[in-house]
């Protein structure tokens, strides 16, 4: 299914048309250009100055959608719709309905503190993106008329906003079409459309007026991929690379194809609420289940202590704050400092810029990267590959002859924009190859006649090289060099010679043809009746050059585990030929087509997506649907492309890359920019999402683990106690010390190994793994309880029910200290701050109860013997988090699983090269699948 329609192009005007209404829809499809100058209501003459002037208050400018960007308070205001920090509005709401004021400021505080940081790291991904956007044409050059009569015509330059449905315009070399057109006249126009339709070669352009071809009688508007066929339609985004045209604009401002790619996909509705995002299906699933365990804790709460008799006024707020201590309230803070850390790290060291904070995490979860070939793999510039004589040997003659013909060519046809294909025969070619010919006269290359020719003298007379398609070429040479002197071309010759240019092609090869002839008398002009009875030399053969570290990059991302999909619109053995250049092993027959892929449906698509590493001959809605398809099957798939042609797939993906130079609206589709050519870029900024990650499940781990401890330990001292375990003011309290130091983990600096795998945070590994960790955390607290019993007696007075207090909330603190040493990742020194604040929980733990500071918290020092007793628990809960660790690394190196401590795998984890790498931190990560294109 087509993304979406054709432009109009002159269809008749309604007598008051809407603003930005595409009038020109019949226009592509009139059976005659002066039906479409009748239906637009103009001539070859153009609009009068008045008629553009009512016709631009009716359409309004010629100019693309603005993107608004959002004012800060409403940035601020947006953080809140964050799944998570929607949890901690309710429970600051609960907590104020049970007049737990405390908890509930705390609450509305780290809300408060999670949306600046937000608001402000988008602000500043923003501007930052804002500094890169480029214009469309600023001026264009227009023919009108000053008044009804015919005879006052003049072209002068307008601005480009100002031009309207019907003006007619004049396109030269090197100009940006400004609006869409069709043209009315041209002389050797081609059209470079890489940025509408990813096609590196420029497009030949003429004007059409057959009433059988395109838009006869009948014939239905062009869909997407036709129109931009069409050889009468110049469309907005594209640059004139050869010749000159006069043409009438058909749409303007909303009404052009460009400007089409800001709306939605026909299919899939709009980006923002087609695709859920890796990091939106993360927090969605631990929130929920954050959100079952801390509905579940409450009526638990209570209903123990009604059952046991033992209600106070105080237990519907202890059971509010055993809630609150479950939840992470740290973790919008600590996952958007995290994120906002590695954003602007990634932006000032390698210029990558990412626009919304979780594109960050979202980048450490790819899994397949898809990606355009012109321009992003390639700097669509020609370089030279090899020579071919006409016995298929090399020929440095056809070289020194190509290189004749193009510099001829560049001095004598006054072409104001140099022909990529001439500079890259210029480059290639030995000095002074050129230097003992004399340039007379030249004809430039003719999108038409597919040839460029040049004559030359030297002491022996005029020589006419000529260089161009090879069919074309071989059509006017009667003779070809061979290694003896020159022998006729007969159709045997020439069908070897077809075969020969035939074959170089499906390489992925551009074949020039190059002939000579020579002329006794020099022509008056030199006109194409002299190309004939030619001697063809030989073929020189170009191909795309390559960007300078995409090689390199795509090695790295392989090494990290991701795989590489090229969807292009380029030819299949073009595509193969980069891919071989690029050391990917791509056979030709394994290229998929656009035609194949329309041909299949979903599920089929999938599994060919799946083991299929180019698809070419691609139209927009093909690199969308194969994106579409890859996401289908489970795989985290981001798109690199920097076109118009590329909205679709960069919409449709997981997460939109594109470079600096790709089209504004690329640009504003896109998550993440990369600011600067290299490409080996996108590998450090893949590389900081999983560290990224990384930090956020290590403060996960920890903060759950401890906090699912404790509630265990309080449901059960629900049931052994006759008082609370632990009064509200306390629990707040001991959660402030624990939140302050849990900032200190969004510092910590995982291992290596952590940007090894693809990371993609479960919610099933998650819970095991928490609570495995959380039963060892429990059974420490029902330990202490034990130890407490028997060196005081805390249920016979209320002293004994302070130093209980006192000696529980002590030993939370260490836990918790030693949690935050032993559970964080393995692979380095712990960072300076890790330590300090595990040592700041530690010294507030033991000396808070001692100090006349405590009793205003209803704690008492607990006995002297107490800490002895303690010492030798927390050794001991040392030593079993230790096992615990050690009994997970060496299972998850076998089996490429990370086993929590019940030795139950933490999540799934597919893919034959993707490993779980000896010392890293054990987690809900499940490492994705490997590098489907191998790297030699």
């Amino acid at each position: 299914m087509r993304t979406s329609e054709p432009p109009p192009a002159g269809a008749a005007p309604a007598a008051h048309p809407r603003p930005g209404r595409r009038e020109g829809t019949a226009a592509t499809t009139a059976v005659t250009t002066l039906e479409v100058l009748r239906r637009l209501g103009t001539g070859p003459r153009g609009l009068t100055e008045a008629e553009a002037e009512d016709r631009l208050v009716r359409h309004g400018e010629n100019t693309l959608p603005a993107a608004r960007t959002a004012p800060l308070l409403r940035r601020f205001l947006g953080g809140v719709r964050d799944p998570f920090t929607g949890v901690l509005l309710c429970l600051a709401a609960v907590s104020a309905a049970v007049t737990s004021w405390g908890t509930a400021c705390v609450l509305t505080v780290l809300v408060a503190v999670s949306c600046a940081l937000r608001a402000r790291a988008g602000r500043q991904a923003d501007r930052s993106a804002a500094a890169l956007h480029g214009a469309l044409p600023s001026t264009a050059t227009v023919r009108r008329r000053a008044g009804p009569s015919y005879t006052e015509t003049r072209e002068r330059e307008v601005p480009a906003c100002d031009l309207v449905p019907g003006d007619i315009v004049r396109l030269a070399p090197g100009d940006l079409v400004p609006a869409d057109v069709r043209l009315l006249r041209a002389t050797g126009l081609s059209v470079h459309q890489a940025a509408l339709t990813g096609e590196s070669v420029p497009v030949a352009k003429h004007p059409v007026d057959d009433p059988e071809g395109p838009g006869g009688p009948g014939s239905r508007a062009p869909a997407a991929a036709d129109a931009f066929e069409a050889p009468h339609l110049c469309f907005q985004g594209s640059s004139v690379a050869a010749g000159s045209a006069t043409a009438v604009v058909t749409a303007t401002g909303p009404g052009t194809r460009f400007a089409t790619a800001h709306g939605t996909d026909h299919e899939h509705g709009p980006r923002q609420g087609g695709v859920e995002r890796p990091f939106d299906r993360s927090v969605k699933g631990v929130v929920w289940l954050l959100v079952r365990l801390m509905a579940l804790t409450p009526p638990l709460v209570l209903a123990a202590g009604a059952l046991l008799h033992r209600s106070s006024p105080e237990s519907p707020a202890f059971a509010v704050a055993v809630a609150v201590g479950l939840t992470p309230e740290m973790l919008p803070v600590v996952v958007n400092t995290v994120l906002a850390r590695g954003a602007g790290r990634l932006a000032g060291r390698y210029g990558v810029i990412v626009k919304r904070l979780p594109a960050l995490h979202d980048l450490g979860a790819v899994e397949v990267l898809c990606t355009d070939k012109t321009g992003t793999l390639t700097q669509d510039l020609p370089v030279l590959d090899r020579t071919l004589a006409p016995d298929g040997g090399p020929c440095p003659e056809a070289l020194a002859w190509a290189a004749v013909n193009s510099l001829v060519t560049l001095q004598l046809a006054e072409v104001p924009q140099p022909d990529p294909l001439d500079e890259a025969v210029l480059a290639a070619a030995p000095p002074g190859a050129a230097d003992r010919y004399e340039g007379v006269a030249a004809l430039p290359l003719d999108p038409v006649r597919r040839r460029s020719a040049a004559l030359v003298r030297d002491g022996s007379g005029h020589t006419l090289a000529v260089k161009g398609a090879p069919e074309d070429v071989l059509d006017r040479c009667t003779r070809l060099r061979t290694r003896e002197g020159t022998a006729a071309l007969d159709p045997a010759a020439r069908a070897r010679l077809d075969r020969l240019a035939a074959d170089a092609a499906g390489e992925g090869l551009r074949v020039l043809a190059v002939a000579v002839g020579d002329l006794p008398l020099r022509p008056r002009p030199l006109t194409s009746a002299a190309e004939s009875g030619l001697t063809l030399v030989g073929f020189v053969a170009l191909r795309d050059a390559l960007a300078p570290t995409a090689a390199d990059a795509l090695a790295s991302l392989a090494r990290r585990g991701v795989s590489l999909a090229v969807l292009t619109g380029d030819h299949p053995g073009t595509a193969a030929r980069v891919c071989r250049d690029l050391g990917l092993t791509v056979a030709p027959e394994a290229v998929v087509t656009g035609d194949t892929v329309d041909a299949l449906d979903d599920a089929e698509l999938a599994a060919l997506a799946a083991r299929t590493t180019v698809f070419a001959r691609c139209a927009p809605e093909h690199k969308a649907r194969v994106v579409r398809a890859l996401r289908a099957a489970g795989r985290t798939t981001g798109y690199l492309g920097d076109g118009v042609n590329d909205l679709p797939a960069l919409r449709a993906a997981d997460l939109g890359i594109c470079t600096k130079d790709a089209a504004q609206v690329a640009r504003e589709a896109a998550g993440v920019v990369l600011a600067t050519k290299d490409l080996t870029a996108l590998s450090h900024a893949v590389a900081y999402g999983r560290r990224a990650s990384a930090d956020i499940v290590t403060y996960l781990r920890i903060t759950l683990s401890s906090n699912v401890g404790n509630v265990i330990a309080m449901l059960g001292a629900g049931l052994l106690l006759p008082f609370l375990p632990m009064l509200p003011a306390q629990v707040l309290l001991q959660n402030l010390c624990f939140d302050a130091a849990q900032l200190t983990l969004a510092l910590d600096r995982p291992p290596a190994s952590a940007a090894d795998r693809p990371a993609t945070l479960r919610p099933a590994g998650l819970l095991r793994t928490v609570a495995g960790y959380g039963v060892l955390n429990a059974a420490a607290d029902l330990a202490t309880f034990g130890v407490i019993a028997l060196t005081g007696h805390p249920g016979a007075h209320a002293g004994g029910e302070a130093a209980f207090h006192a000696g529980w909330f002590t030993e939370n603190l260490l836990t918790q200290a030693l949690v935050m040493l032993l559970l964080r990742p393995r692979g380095g020194a712990t960072p300076a701050p890790v330590r300090a604040a595990a040592a700041f929980l530690a010294a507030v733990g033991v000396a808070l109860p001692l100090l006349p500071a405590g009793a205003s918290f209803g704690m008492a020092p607990p006995p002297p013997a107490y800490y002895p007793l303690l010492a030798a628990l927390l050794a001991l809960y040392g030593a079993a988090l230790a096992c615990a660790r050690a009994r997970r690394a060496p299972r998850g190196a076998e089996t490429g699983r990370a086993p929590g401590p019940s030795g139950q795998a933490d999540g799934a984890c597919t893919g034959a090269v993707s490993r779980h790498a000896e010392g890293a931190a054990p987690g809900p990560f499940g490492p994705g699948d490997g590098a489907r294109a191998r790297v030699r």
